[in-house]
């Protein structure tokens, strides 16, 4: 399958779906939903560059270590918790969760229904909620230290995620932005059928199709977990990683629960392929 990529006789898009099937993610559950990764790092300009670098996010990196001072701060606090004798990791939240999928397709049934459960029974506080590409962008890659999303498949194929077509209430900010359609960059000229368009045509760039492999590596390969990732700045707090743990070794039933409802809670990494 990846010689057939290298190939071009397979998309990036179809490669990552095969992946994450391998790594046993699934649209049937959303603790371990597909996950994709921001490819994007220009959601202000008027017109969208496919053919200038500065254009992409680093594939090489982690969304925690796509800025210098903000890798520096997790590399910090990995460091700190050793000396503290606690879970040692770069990050205590993670890139994919139940909630993080639920929250990107709450304008959709039956994800908004999902949303409010895992809410208490409501829409979460507005100024949290999903609203904007360019500012989820500047959470996750810049401004939000409890902030490493990616992103989930839909970003690449469906526009109607993108848009309140039920006129849900999802409430008003605290600027008085009263929360509809998603906010989408300059260069999708407020169409979500041009931001799909555009965006499936920046994953299958040949920049993505040149630096994938790099982020497969940290998700999927080698840089998940162990020195590897230590070194790559990507490790998560141990009860991520649910196929390393042997539940069934844990006696103390407050323990098992714990690192079950952290699991289901959090998120988990994906299987190694």
């Amino acid at each position: 399958c990846f010689l057939s990529l290298q190939k071009r006789e397979i998309s990036n898009f179809d490669y990552l779906m095969y992946l994450n099937t391998l790594a046993g993610r699934s649209y049937n559950d959303y603790m371990q939903y597909p996950v994709f990764p921001w490819v994007l790092a220009d959601y202000h300009s008027e017109t969208l560059n496919l053919t200038n670098p500065h254009t992409f996010r680093d594939l090489s990196k982690p969304m925690g270590a796509q800025t210098v001072e903000r890798k520096h701060k997790f590399i910090q606090r990995f460091n700190e918790v050793e000396k503290n004798l606690a879970a040692q990791c770069h990050y205590c939240t993670h890139y994919s969760s139940a909630i993080i999928v639920a929250s990107y397709l709450v304008r959709m049934e039956p994800f908004t229904q999902t949303f409010c459960s895992l809410q208490g029974g409501s829409f979460d506080v507005a100024d949290r909620m999903f609203h904007s590409v360019k500012s989820t962008w500047e959470s996750a890659s810049r401004d939000n230290m409890s902030d490493v999303r990616e992103l989930i498949p839909e970003f690449f194929y469906l526009p109607e995620f993108l848009t309140n077509a039920n006129h849900f209430e999802l409430g008003c900010m605290q600027d008085g932005t009263v929360l509809g359609d998603v906010q989408l960059p300059p260069w999708a000229d407020g169409d979500p059928h041009k931001f799909i368009l555009l965006h499936r045509q920046a994953l299958e760039s040949d920049y993505v199709s040149a630096h994938l492999h790099r982020w497969i590596d940290l998700i999927f390969g080698h840089k998940q977990h162990g020195s590897a990732a230590v070194e790559a700045v990507n490790t998560y707090h141990p009860y991520f990683y649910g196929d390393k743990m042997d539940l069934n070794n844990i006696k103390d039933p407050l323990i098992k629960s714990t690192i079950l409802g952290f699991i289901s809670n959090f998120g988990q990494i994906p299987k190694q392929v």
